[in-house]
């Protein structure tokens, strides 16, 4: 309840920019690496790793963002559709990179991943299902779109299921990160989960 009516010191316009900032942080970094020749002997799994990490990150905050706000912490809620920009955003670099150093590019080449490699079917599934939610963040199209807007929208927990998978898939020997997502999105989709069934038990 404090944190409600405690004034913001920064406004809101501000606070925006800074979470701009460090969303488009990783990025400038990467460019940066990438120009000094500095991710060292395999730069291609760097930024393979690094840019699939930051989307899973910002899929983590946007899954936030809605307990958070429940919780007196409605700043993150406000950002959620930048966030989720930036989720698309890091996971096209990473299909991107996927495509010019381990596929070239090669039609062949991809039929070939797809059928040895099912993690690249399911993370490709999730980068699909990104796109529509992405084009309908503007404002205008969620205007249209009124109620089907959030039914669309919910599929970001499918996202989420399909990016652990993918995840868990590519670990191998080495699942602790993988299972830590695995955790951290579990424990959100089972609060929706629950916060769905109380609604529907007052709507009854």
């Amino acid at each position: 309840m404090m944190i409600n009516t405690v004034q913001p010191l920064l406004s809101y316009r501000v606070q925006w920019w800074l979470l701009f900032s460090v969303g488009l942080g990783p990025f400038l970094w990467l460019l940066w690496a990438v120009a000094q020749n500095s991710l060292g002997p395999d730069p291609a799994k760097v930024l393979m790793h690094a840019t699939g990490e930051w989307a899973l990150r910002f899929l983590v905050a946007v899954l936030l963002a809605r307990p958070l706000s429940r919780w007196g912490w409605p700043l993150l809620f406000r950002v959620r559709r930048m966030f989720g920009l930036f989720v698309t955003f890091y996971a096209s670099l990473h299909l991107l990179v996927f495509a010019q150093v381990y596929v070239g590019w090669s039609g062949a080449i991809l039929a070939e991943e797809l059928v040895e490699r099912p993690y690249v079917v399911v993370g490709f599934s999730a980068w699909l299902l990104l796109l529509p939610l992405s084009i309908t963040s503007l404002h205008t199209l969620r205007r249209r779109m009124g109620r089907h807007w959030r039914s669309l929208h919910r599929a970001v927990y499918l996202i989420a299921l399909l990016a652990t998978l993918h995840v868990l898939w590519l670990s191998r020997s080495d699942v602790g990160e993988a299972l830590l997502y695995a955790l951290v999105f579990g424990g959100l989709l089972g609060w929706r989960g629950v916060t769905f069934w109380r609604k529907s038990l007052r709507l009854n």
